[in-house]
């Protein structure tokens, strides 16, 4: 049976939302969890425009833990910074906010940030909103250039985005964007929501795929293992045939885990035991 190493585990924050940052490397310890993709939510990360927490704080108590910090999500859902901003202003500041995150990143020591291609006006031409994300993705992967630092764009859900829904999408702004600082990245929700397939992704960018949301579903809902319709089976089959050497990122958010994530974690972890070294 095709394994993962323990390693490629990331654990992820949001879930925890109601818990200290404390709490949550905690539970990854138990968990067995031994990487972090850390979400850079208030109140465990705060971040804005011009300053950030203090990182190296950050990086120590992880590392008490015995975790490391494979990769940075700055939020970019329900905050007011946005990749594809309409407002003028607002898209000024989400600059200022997403080049500070790729600084974050650096400093955290993480080699990867991940992202999306943000969303626009419903009620504007979408090629409007497509031409603002890709000037924003353009200048963050020049700053990422510098920083040493590789950007991750996944796609979305529909309902989330009209601009980088699909494997098209996706193959289409990479293309434009065409920076050595700048990848995909797959989340397992809106691939299932938009028919499509692991293999698929990985047939049409290959090791241009750094990084995966790795969680179940049905196909709505970003589930713990064991709470949706996925086989990990068959897509860890898949990683192993393609060699993925990426994290996969626990980017569990139903609000019904909100209450006991700890368990939620360990529960998931079991789950996955038997593909894991």
């Amino acid at each position: 049976m095709p394994t993962i190493k323990r390693e490629q585990i990331a654990g992820m924050n949001i879930h925890y939302l109601f818990y200290s940052l404390d709490y949550f490397l905690g539970a990854q310890e138990q968990a067995g969890i031994k990487t972090i993709e850390l979400w850079g939510g208030a109140p465990h990360f705060y971040m804005d425009t011009n300053s950030y927490a203090d990182c190296q704080a950050v990086k120590r108590k992880a590392a008490a833990h015995g975790l490391t910090i494979g990769a940075f999500t700055p939020e970019s859902i329900i905050y007011p910074y946005n990749i594809a901003a309409p407002d003028p202003l607002q898209f000024q500041k989400s600059k200022l906010y997403f080049a500070n995150a790729i600084k974050v990143t650096a400093e955290l020591g993480a080699k990867l940030m991940t992202l999306n291609s943000g969303y626009g006006y419903l009620n504007e031409p979408q090629e409007e909103a497509w031409n603002r994300s890709a000037e924003m993705l353009s200048y963050l992967a020049g700053i990422a250039e510098q920083e040493g630092i590789t950007i991750a764009m996944e796609t979305l859900r529909p309902e989330e985005s009209k601009i980088v829904t699909t494997i098209a999408d996706a193959k289409k702004m990479f293309t434009e964007i065409n920076s050595p600082a700048f990848k995909v990245m797959v989340d397992t929700v809106a691939m299932s929501i938009a028919g499509e397939t692991l293999m698929q992704w990985l047939q049409t960018f290959g090791k241009d795929l750094v990084h995966l949301h790795f969680v179940d579903c049905k196909p709505y809902g970003h589930l713990a293992w064991g709470d949706g319709n996925l086989n990990p089976a068959e897509l860890i089959q898949t990683l192993h045939d393609f060699n993925y050497q990426g994290l996969l990122g626990q980017e569990i958010t139903e609000m019904t885990y909100y209450d006991n994530p700890a368990e939620t974690d360990r529960k998931s972890m079991e789950y996955l035991r038997p593909y894991i070294y």
